[in-house]
């Protein structure tokens, strides 16, 4: 590693402040013989990349082609992020048990599974298998491209010479045997690794531990109550609802803005600790590639980002990613199973997991035409493997790797169209949504995502009796793995058999505004609704989420009023506005006041003086601003609510699909929960020692370096914009942590120059050690709600008073 000499910064300063002043060909010119010098500059010996750090140590990675920039890209990865990515290529490679013992949890970052030994059978699977291989090998566009293959040989090769050439100190991981080399599979397989997320990803406990039924079973007396339809339907919810993988996006048409041109505000919902943060930087490969954004860890392309030309953001989609085949099965072996009446024999995968201080483990798995046999009496999916019936799970992104294709299609995208045409190309995005707009204006949503083919008819015709009631309810089609009718075929535009083609996709095309809450396509925009698409894209006609109704009533609020400016944005984001307490606030002081001697009888049977509370209910400002007095209280009192008042009996006024965004509304006051709801929110903070009126940011904050940080935002229930997720710690003063919530935050548009006008914010900060001067820098800024203005073009990134500029090579 070597520091590039101070005064080339300073000449390329002068540079760049000579050619303003000359005539707008002469300086493209020059800008041109620039781009040649850079070029040159970096063509000489092996992987190479020049590092600019600018303020909050956001990296822009100058390379002179893919190779060299996935090299800078790992370089300056684990320079920020050693620890967070060695844990998660000891996760890939199926090493856990080996060095942190098989019964420790996992942070469940890139798979469901509880402990580290299921984790490292289902990976150590993927590797006998030789699963990632076979992918790679694969042709374009169904396989990887060779500059997405040169970008992760590249990130390992820069990763690697990071591990080479510095000295850890962060104390998660220094001096630990288990942070070594890495090798482009591993990249590929950590691609992999989140690809499979929603599927299999998301039942390794299920897959690793399904075992053919034995004794008195296996001769044909069938064990155990079939599945449960509700308890099957509650699971996969509860996955699609997932806490950790939510988000926000809109992006405004050029008619609602100010200049004509588009606006995006992206605001994913993502983890604040572990391998699924994201990462922020800019890559520049000079006239081929120039995007700013966010990665995901171990990611070597931009994933969520903006371009001179164009912005994007994702959302986790409610479309189902795998399904479930019945397999009818040989009453006089439980291995083999039936098709068309033919039998098949199940594939054995035996795995052998090496040990902390024990011997190895080995297990083994079954595996079908269809994917593993999946069974567990209490793991993500329950259902039961008897003597004559066994469930598989499909997840056609199992064989998926072209996410990254996809991602990089987008990076070098000139508009929204050319967004959907990389979507189309590359078909690629596991679980999320996309949200689009352009420096001309347009604005897109479409939820372009690897679904496994199931239409209606498909279902209608092929569903085992517990399909009939998943998959209208949950998406969830559960077909006859005994008829060879019931294959999912191929769409004609579909890049994978058994998968959908793009003209299937739920698409709205340059609405005023497209908005997306990991509700389902239906109200994109609540004026043009989309309908006609297939139940396992999600549902239509149905109730909203808090988070979607408050957020559709504020962009559309927005797009009608219009002259729309990036500062809208920055508003919107931090408006902080409850939903929630729109709907309710107001009720709840009122009915709180007419309590009988201004008390509530407890879940405990005491009563309790809520007469303060009521006060401090009716003056809140009805916001999870850090001063805002009494939404701490709010919030609480909520939680409790929500969790003991049915929803059936919570409001006055049901659901309407006519009027999907006001529905439903009025607070029932006289549900029997709502008084106890409201005495028990008020012994508990009293008990904690918190005033009923203190400051959210008093009490709602994280610690770092061993200072606190107060934390703006609210929960899911709430229906807050800016989302979190903190944990409640009533010993430690609140809400002391926080898991996930809103990360990458990035407000973008276009003023008609070459450098786009976006603001940026990454909630946690960029480096996960605490030894780090980013450690927390940009965490102080989302607490006092502050953004950092982009530096994109060269002549900003220049100027940076912050300006570090390294070059990295391999020795």
């Amino acid at each position: 590693m070597r520091t590039r000499p101070r005064r080339l910064v300073v000449a390329a300063v002068a540079l760049l402040a000579a050619t303003a002043g000359l005539p707008a060909t002469a300086a493209e010119r020059q800008d041109q013989h620039d781009r040649q010098d850079r070029q040159e500059q970096l063509s000489h010996g092996g992987l190479s990349a020049v590092v600019r750090y600018t303020e909050y140590g956001i990296p822009h990675i100058l390379a002179k082609d893919y190779a060299s920039l996935g090299f800078g890209t790992g370089w300056a990865q684990a320079a920020d992020q050693v620890c967070t990515l060695a844990d998660g290529f000891v996760t890939v490679r199926g090493e856990r048990s080996r060095f942190f013992g098989p019964d420790a949890a996992t942070d469940f970052s890139l798979s469901s599974a509880t402990k580290n030994l299921s984790s490292d059978l289902y990976f150590r699977g993927v590797r006998q298998t030789r699963t990632v291989e076979k992918l790679l090998a694969e042709p374009a566009p169904r396989g990887p491209s060779r500059q997405v293959k040169d970008l992760m040989r590249g990130f390992a090769a820069g990763y690697n010479t990071w591990l080479e050439q510095s000295r850890i100190t962060d104390p998660a991981c220094k001096g630990a045997a288990w942070v070594r080399p890495v090798t482009s599979l591993d990249v590929a397989a950590r691609f992999y690794a989140v690809a499979v997320l929603g599927g299999q990803g998301g039942a390794v406990d299920d897959i690793t531990s399904a075992q053919p039924p034995t004794g008195s079973a296996a001769r044909g007396q069938d064990i155990g109550a079939g599945p449960d339809a509700e308890t099957l339907i509650r699971a996969v919810r509860e996955r699609t609802a997932d806490a950790d993988m939510g988000s926000n996006a809109v992006a405004f048409h050029g008619d609602t803005t100010a200049n004509g041109r588009g606006l995006l505000l992206g605001n994913p919902h993502y983890p604040w600790h572990g391998g699924r943060r994201f990462w922020q930087a800019q890559q520049t490969i000079p006239g081929e590639l120039d995007v700013a954004g966010a990665s995901l860890l171990g990611s070597p392309t931009i994933s969520i980002g903006y371009t001179s030309h164009v912005a994007w953001s994702h959302t986790v989609s409610t479309g189902v990613p795998f399904n479930l085949h019945r397999l009818t099965l040989d009453p006089a072996d439980p291995t083999v199973y039936l098709v068309d009446g033919k039998p098949e024999r199940m594939k054995k995968r035996t795995v052998t997991v090496a040990v902390k201080d024990g011997a190895p483990v080995t297990r083994t798995q079954w595996w079908t035409r269809y994917g593993p046999v999946v069974a567990s009496a209490d793991g993500e999916l329950p259902l039961p493997w008897t003597a004559t019936t066994a469930y598989t799970l499909n997840d056609p992104n199992a064989a998926n790797m072209r996410f990254a294709d996809t991602s990089l299609g987008f990076s070098k995208a000139r508009s929204t169209t050319g967004v959907l045409a990389s979507l189309a190309r590359h078909q690629g995005l596991p679980w999320v949504n996309t949200i689009a707009a352009d420096s001309s204006g347009h604005s897109l949503y479409t939820q372009s995502q690897v679904l496994p083919r199931i239409t209606d008819d498909v279902a209608a015709r092929c569903s085992t009796d517990l399909g009939k009631v998943t998959y209208p309810a949950a998406g969830l089609a559960v077909l006859d793995g005994s008829r060879g009718d019931c294959a999912l075929g191929r769409d004609t535009d579909a890049v994978q058999p058994g998968t959908f083609g793009p003209a299937r996709m739920p698409t709205l095309k340059d609405a005023p505004y497209a908005e997306n809450s990991n509700d389902s396509a239906w109200l994109a925009n609540a004026d043009r609704p989309l309908t006609g698409y297939e139940r396992i894209f999600g549902n239509i006609g149905t109730q909203r989420s808090p988070r979607t109704r408050g957020a559709l009533e504020d962009v559309a609020a927005l797009a009608e009023r219009g002259g729309l400016t990036v500062r809208d944005l920055e508003r919107q984001q931090f408006a902080n506005r409850v939903p929630a307490a729109d709907l309710a606030a107001a009720d709840t002081a009122t009915a709180c006041a007419a309590l009988p001697g201004g008390t509530a009888t407890g879940s405990d049977g005491k009563a309790v003086d809520v007469t303060e509370a009521c006060s401090v209910l009716a003056a809140w400002d009805r916001t999870m601003d850090t001063g805002s007095r009494g939404a701490l209280l709010f919030d609480r009192f909520w939680r409790k609510l929500t969790s003991q008042v049915p929803a059936a009996q919570r409001w006055k006024v049901p659901f309407s699909a006519a009027d999907p965004v006001r529905t439903p509304n009025t607070l029932n006051t006289a549900a029997p929960g709502f008084a106890v709801a409201l005495a028990d929110t008020v012994a508990e903070l009293r008990a904690a020692g918190i005033a009923l009126d203190s400051r959210l940011g008093e009490h709602q904050f994280v610690v770092r370096n061993g200072q606190r940080i107060a934390v703006p935002g609210g929960t899911e229930g709430l229906g807050v914009w800016n989302k979190i997720e903190p944990v409640w710690d009533q010993v430690r003063g609140g809400y002391a942590e926080v898991t996930t919530g809103s990360s990458h935050i990035q407000a973008v548009g276009w003023n008609g120059g070459r450098c786009p006008v976006a603001r940026t914010l990454l909630t946690y900060s960029q480096s996960s050690n605490p030894g780090s001067p980013h450690f927390s820098d940009q965490t102080r800024l989302f607490s006092g709600e502050k953004w950092v203005t982009a530096r994109f073009c060269e002549k900003d990134i220049l100027s940076s008073p912050a300006l570090k500029v390294i070059r990295v090579r391999e020795r």
